[in-house]
Parts: structure tokens; sequence; C-alpha cells
């Protein structure tokens, strides 16, 4: 009994979580980068973009993105990106770099189901009815684990933070404001310049024909005065 008890606990299997060592040293699914916060995370998703993954709408320090694969006909293999952006030891121009996949694994299920149906008129004759209905269910979800998918990963991110032109913000000590001078205001009537008026063509014909009926007018009122008598000469 002893013995098949010794045997039996050499061949447990230990837990997968129970491998994790929680270390202090450097992670394999971080890396740090020598820009801001959102640079990093937009490297990243151009990254994910380039590789044919769907990126979401998240937040400027966070990128999510999936792809999905078809191995065979009959499974189907979804691989989920989250990649965090935080700032580093200098945090206005460093950051780091979180990134963690998990490949979620499905599998074709086919179900037959039968029934019968009796007629009574012909007594107990019966007929079978089958019906075949496919699913896709999910089978494995697994974290991949640490190795060169991620340093590739991370690799293509640095080629897009040397290649993709950055913004470079301008320093406060060179930026300096003056006061604009006060406008000087002429107020001499020598120098007041004239205003010119233009007249348009209609204006003019306007203003000639009112100067020409202003002209009769004053001519009839002339003719219609009354004329002082002559006088004549008595030698």
């Amino acid at each position: 009994m002893i013995a098949l008890a010794a045997c039996a606990g050499r061949s447990a299997v230990a837990p997968s979580y129970q491998q994790e060592l929680f270390s202090t040293g450097a992670s394999p699914f971080a890396r740090t980068y020598d820009a801001t916060v959102n640079e990093t995370c937009e490297a990243a998703r151009r990254a994910l973009l380039s590789q044919g993954f769907l990126t979401t709408i998240g937040q400027p320090d966070t990128v999510d993105a999936t792809k999905n694969f078809q191995p065979n006909a009959d499974t189907h293999v979804v691989v989920s990106f989250h990649v965090v952006c935080t700032p580093g030891e200098n945090a206005t121009n460093q950051s780091i770099a979180y990134v963690n996949a998990v490949q979620d694994g499905y599998a074709l299920k086919k179900s037959d189901t039968s029934a019968s149906v009796g007629l009574s008129l012909l007594g107990s004759l019966s007929l079978p009815i089958r019906s075949n209905s496919d699913a896709m269910v999910k089978i494995s979800s697994e974290t991949v684990p640490a190795g060169k998918f991620y340093d590739r990963f991370f690799n293509l991110m640095s080629h897009y933070l040397n290649t993709v032109p950055r913004s470079a913000p301008v320093a406060t000590d060179e930026v300096k404001s003056k006061p604009l001078a006060p406008s000087l205001i002429v107020n001499s009537p020598e120098l007041t310049p004239t205003p010119i008026v233009v007249q348009t063509p209609a204006a003019a014909t306007a203003i000639q024909a009112s100067d020409a009926v202003a002209a009769g007018a004053s001519e009839a009122s002339a003719a219609a005065a009354p004329q002082p008598p002559h006088s004549t000469a008595t030698q």
C-alpha cells in the first residue's frame, strides 16, 4: 500500500500556476523604450496592424487586438493581444510596454438528434426524423509562453519607434513672450488721408439726371419771373 501511494504521488502533475516564479529579474513580457507612453503604445498598435491583427478602440496607454487562425477544417484558433504602456524610470521620455497574448482553441462539434412521429391511423407506424447541428466549442485557452514570439513583437515595436516621426516638445526655457508695441495713432488733419468715393455707373447716371432736372427747373423759374419796366430817356 505504501509503495502504491508513493507511485501515485510521483505520477501526480503539479498545477501550471505552481510554475510561476514571480522573480524580480528581467521579465520576458516587458520591454523598456526611450519614448513616451503614447508613442510606445502607438508603435505597438502599428506593429499589430502590420501583421493583420484587428485592434479595438481603447485608452492611449493600452492596445487590444485579435487575430483568427484556421489550422484545419475542424479547428479554429484566436490569438488575443493585450498591451499596457506605463512610464519608466524617466517618466518624461521613457516607458515600459507589458505584453500578454492568449491563445483560445475551438473545435467543431457535431451532434445528431432524432425523433419519431407516430401515425395513429396507420397503426404503430413511426417515421424517424434526423437533424444535424454543428457548433464551434471552446476547448482550450492558454497564455502564449515567453520566448521568441514576444521577442519578435518587441523588435517590430522598436522598428516603428525608430522609423515613424515623433513630435518633440518645445522646451519651456526657449519660449519667450514680448509685449507688442502700442500702435501709432496720427491725429493731424494734414496727415489724415482723404477718403476716395467710387461711384458705380448707375449712381453716376442718377446724379447726372438729378442735375439736369435741377438745371431745367432753375431756367423755368427765371423765365416766369416778371421783367422790370424799361425807362426811356427824355430830351
